[in-house]
C-alpha cells in the first residue's frame, strides 16, 4: 500500500497544476523572446510565439513584456490538470531600437525576426543627424553601411540614394509606405524631405522586386513619420555658406481616434562660388515644403493614414553672375520643381487575425530645367493602386495581394523621351517555422507590364537563430525594371540631350546576400557579403548628332560583390559606431574587357563616437574614409584619389530648449583641390564641368536653435 502510495504521488502533483499555454502575436505575426511571468515562474516564447508555464490551480496576473513593445499584465483563472490558452496581441512602442517594421516587409515582425534584412534608423539616431542638416535626409544615411548619397548634377547639388553600388534609380523610395516622391524618384527628390517629422528609416538592400515591382530593383527605403502625440518643435539654423533653414513639426487630436500632424520647412541657399571660379559651388535654393497628415486608429483594428503634400522648389547654380567659363561664355543651369501628392492607406483587421490593407497614391510633378542654352519641361505623374490580405494558418504566415501602378513622363521639348508604363500585378508572400531555430520567406509576384510584357520576380530568404547571440540571414531574389531616362548622367544634363528612346529592353537583375549579426551586451556586431548583376543595364553613347547622346542596353551584364561590417557599442551616455564597405563594380568596357564602375568608392568606412545626456545635450565627432574610384569622364585623372572627412556637433539643452553647433567637413577636403572642377573642354554632351567624386563646399559651420512646446 506504502508503495502503490508513492507510485501515486506524481500523478496527483502533476494532476493538481495546470498549464498555460501563452501565444504572442504582433497583428498576426508571432513574436519571439517576449518574456512571460506569473509569480516565480517564467518563460520566454519560442519563435512560434509561444511559450508554457505550469502554475498552481486559481488566480493569476500574467504579465508579457519585450523590448519595443507595450508591456500587459493579463489576468486568468487556471482549472487543475488542464491546459489553458491565452493569445496576447502586442501593440508597437515607438523609440525603441527593435522597431517593428510592418511597411518595409509586409510581415509586421519585429527587425531582429524578420527573415529579410531590414536595418533601421531609429529617431534617437534622426535626432543626432537632424541638426546637420535640416532641410533633407542625406546625413543620416550615413549611419547605414553600403548606403550612399551619390552626388549628381555638379551645378545644381543634386544627389541620388545608391545601395550597395547599385544604381539610385533603381532604389524604391517610401514615404509610410507610399511613393509620394514618384515612382522614379529624381536625384532631387530625397533633397527635397525634411527629416524632422520622421520617426524611423528602414531600410531593405538588394532587389526587391517580389515585394515592391520593378522600381524596387536596387532595394526599398522606406521613410516612417511620426504620430499624433509626438512634442511639436520649431528648429532654426544658419550655416557659414549662407544656408537658412526653418522647420517645424505640430500635432494634435480632433477626437480619441483621431489625430493630425502638420510638417514645414522652408530652405533657403545663396549662391556660393567657394573656389572661386566663376562657377557656383552651391547654387541658389529656395525650397517650400508642406505636408499635412490625418492618423485614423479606433484601436480595435481600424486604421487609416491620409497626406498630402507640396513642394516648391527653384535651383539657379551654373556660372556665378557676372563671371564666364574660359571660353568667354556664360552658362545657365537652374531646375524649377513643383510637385503634388496624396496618399491614403487603411487597415482593418478581422476577428479571425486576417487583416485587409489597402494604399493608393498619387504624384504630379512638374520640372523647368535649362542647362545652358537647351529647356525643357516635362511633367512627370505616377500612381498606385494596391491591397493586400494577410493572415496565419498553423506554422504559416502569409500575404496575398494585387496592385497596379502608373507612371507618365511627358515632353514636347525632348521628342520621344517621354513614356506612359501601366502594370498591374499579383504578388504572394508566406513566412513558415519549421523549427524554433529557423524561419523561411517566399515571395513572388508577377507584373504584367503594358510595354515591355510580363515579368515574374521571386526571392526566398532564411532567419536562422544558432544562439541567443547570433543570427544568419541568407536572401536570393530576382527583378525587372522597364526603362527610363533618369540615368545619373541625364540628371546632370535634363533631357534635353537625349536622341528619342527605341530598341531598349527592360533590366534584369538578382542578387544574394548573407548577414550575421552578433548582441552581446553593450556590443553588436552585423557584417555581410554580397553580390548583385543587372542584365541589359542602361547606358549611354554618342547620338545623332555632337552634343546628343543616346540611351542603348548594354550586351555585358553590371555587376557588384562586396562586403560590409557595422559595429555598435552603447555604454550609458557614449554611443560608438563604425562601419566598413567594400565595393567591386564592374561592367563592360569599350574594348570589351571589363571595368571599374564610374564614381562607384572601392572602399568607405566611417566612425562615430557620441557622448549624449538627454537632459543637458549632446557632443561628438565623426571620420569617415572614401576611398578611390574610377573615373570614366574625367579630363584630369581615370582614378580619384581616397580622402577622410572629419565632423563634429555640439548641442546644448536649456529646458525645452536646444542650441547647437555642427562643423562639417572640418579639414575642409574639396575636389578643387586636386584638380579644377571646370573642364578645358566641353564633355560629350556639352559639359562644363566634371562630374563630383568628392566634396566641393568644404568647411561649413551651422549654427541653430531647436525649440520642443
Amino acid at each position: 500500500m506504502i508503495a502503490l502510495a508513492i507510485g501515486l504521488l506524481p500523478q496527483a502533483a502533476f494532476a493538481s497544476e495546470s498549464v498555460l499555454t501563452v501565444r504572442v502575436l504582433h497583428e498576426t505575426s508571432p513574436v519571439r523572446g517576449v518574456s512571460i511571468s506569473a509569480g516565480s515562474a517564467s518563460a520566454v516564447t519560442d519563435i512560434r510565439g509561444t511559450a508554457r508555464l505550469s502554475l498552481d490551480p486559481g488566480h493569476h496576473d500574467v504579465r508579457i513584456e519585450r523590448p519595443g513593445f507595450i508591456g500587459v499584465a493579463v489576468p486568468v483563472e487556471l482549472t487543475a490538470g488542464q491546459d489553458t490558452p491565452l493569445v496576447v496581441r502586442l501593440v508597437a512602442q515607438s523609440l525603441e531600437e527593435e522597431a517593428v517594421v510592418v511597411t518595409a516587409t509586409r510581415s509586421g515582425t519585429v527587425v531582429g525576426d524578420q527573415p529579410t534584412r531590414v536595418e533601421a534608423v531609429p529617431e534617437e539616431e534622426i535626432e543626432e543627424n537632424l541638426t546637420v542638416q535640416p532641410g533633407n535626409v542625406s546625413t543620416l544615411l550615413a549611419e547605414l553601411a553600403g548606403v550612399r548619397l551619390a552626388p549628381t548634377a555638379p551645378g545644381l547639388g543634386g544627389a541620388t540614394l545608391q545601395i550597395r553600388g547599385l544604381p539610385g534609380r533603381l532604389t524604391e523610395v517610401l514615404s509610410d509606405g507610399l511613393p509620394l516622391v514618384g515612382q522614379e524618384p529624381a536625384g532631387f527628390g530625397l533633397l527635397q524631405t525634411p527629416p524632422l517629422d520622421l520617426e524611423r528609416v528602414e531600410v531593405i538592400k538588394g532587389v526587391a522586386s517580389a515585394l515592391y515591382g520593378g522600381s524596387a530593383l536596387g532595394g526599398v527605403m522606406n521613410l516612417t513619420s511620426r504620430k499624433p502625440g509626438s512634442e511639436p518643435e520649431l528648429l532654426l539654423s544658419h550655416s557659414s555658406l549662407d544656408a537658412t533653414d526653418a522647420v517645424g513639426f505640430a500635432t494634435g487630436s480632433l477626437t480619441p481616434n483621431l489625430g493630425w500632424t502638420l510638417s514645414g520647412a522652408a530652405n533657403l541657399q545663396e549662391r556660393e562660388d567657394v573656389d572661386h571660379d566663376h562657377w557656383a559651388d552651391l547654387p541658389h535654393t529656395a525650397r517650400w515644403t508642406v505636408r499635412p497628415r490625418l492618423f485614423l486608429d479606433d484601436k480595435a483594428g481600424r486604421s487609416m493614414l491620409l497626406t498630402l503634400g507640396w513642394t516648391d522648389e527653384d535651383r539657379d547654380g551654373g556660372t556665378m553672375p557676372g563671371g564666364t567659363l574660359p571660353d568667354g561664355s556664360e552658362f545657365d543651369d537652374a531646375l524649377r520643381t513643383q510637385r503634388l501628392d496624396l496618399g491614403v492607406a487603411g487597415r482593418l483587421a478581422f476577428e479571425s487575425g486576417r487583416i485587409l490593407a489597402a494604399r493608393f497614391s498619387a504624384t504630379s510633378s512638374d520640372h523647368d530645367r535649362r542647362y545652358g542654352a537647351t529647356r525643357v519641361q516635362d511633367m512627370q505623374d505616377s500612381y498606385l493602386a494596391e491591397t493586400t490580405l494577410s493572415g496565419r494558418g498553423g506554422e504559416h504566415s502569409w500575404v496575398v495581394g494585387a496592385a497596379v501602378e502608373g507612371d507618365r513622363l511627358a515632353t514636347r521639348d525632348a521628342p520621344g523621351v517621354g513614356y506612359a508604363y501601366t502594370t498591374p500585378a499579383l504578388f504572394a508572400q508566406d513566412e513558415f517555422a519549421p523549427a524554433d531555430w529557423v524561419v523561411l520567406s517566399a515571395s513572388a509576384r508577377v507584373d504584367f507590364q503594358s510595354d515591355y510584357g510580363t515579368f515574374f520576380s521571386p526571392r526566398l530568404a532564411a532567419v536562422f537563430f544558432p544562439s541567443d547571440s547570433w543570427t544568419v540571414r541568407a536572401s536570393a531574389g530576382g527583378g525587372f525594371a522597364a526603362p527610363t531616362p533618369f540615368v545619373d548622367e541625364i540628371e546632370t544634363t535634363g533631357l534635353g540631350v537625349l536622341d528619342p528612346l527605341t530598341g531598349l529592353h527592360a533590366e534584369r537583375a538578382a542578387s544574394t546576400s548573407v548577414d550575421a549579426q552578433w548582441i552581446a551586451g553593450r556590443w553588436e556586431l552585423d557584417f555581410s557579403v554580397f553580390g548583385s548583376e543587372i542584365r541589359h543595364p542602361l547606358d549611354l553613347r554618342p547620338g545623332s548628332a555632337p552634343g546628343r547622346l543616346e540611351l542603348f542596353n548594354a550586351d555585358s551584364p553590371r555587376r557588384v560583390v562586396g562586403g560590409e561590417a557595422l559595429l555598435r557599442y552603447v555604454n550609458g551616455a557614449l554611443h560608438v559606431i563604425g562601419s566598413f564597405t567594400r565595393l567591386d563594380a564592374t561592367e563592360a568596357a569599350p574594348d570589351g574587357a571589363r571595368q571599374d564602375v564610374d564614381r562607384i568608392p572601392r572602399e568607405a568606412a566611417e566612425l562615430a563616437a557620441l557622448l549624449e545626456d538627454e537632459e543637458r545635450g549632446r557632443i561628438g565627432v565623426e571620420i569617415s574614409w572614401t576611398g578611390p574610384q574610377a573615373l570614366e569622364d574625367n579630363p584630369y585623372r581615370s582614378e580619384s584619389p581616397g580622402f577622410v572627412e572629419l565632423n563634429a556637433l555640439a548641442e546644448l539643452k536649456i529646458g525645452e530648449t536646444a542650441i547647437f553647433l555642427n562643423a562639417i567637413n572640418l579639414n575642409d577636403v574639396r575636389q578643387s583641390d586636386y584638380d579644377p572642377l571646370i573642364r578645358p573642354s566641353r564633355g560629350p554632351a556639352g559639359q562644363p564641368v566634371t562630374e563630383l567624386w568628392a566634396p566641393i563646399a568644404g568647411r561649413t559651420f551651422n549654427l541653430g536653435v531647436r525649440l520642443e512646446f
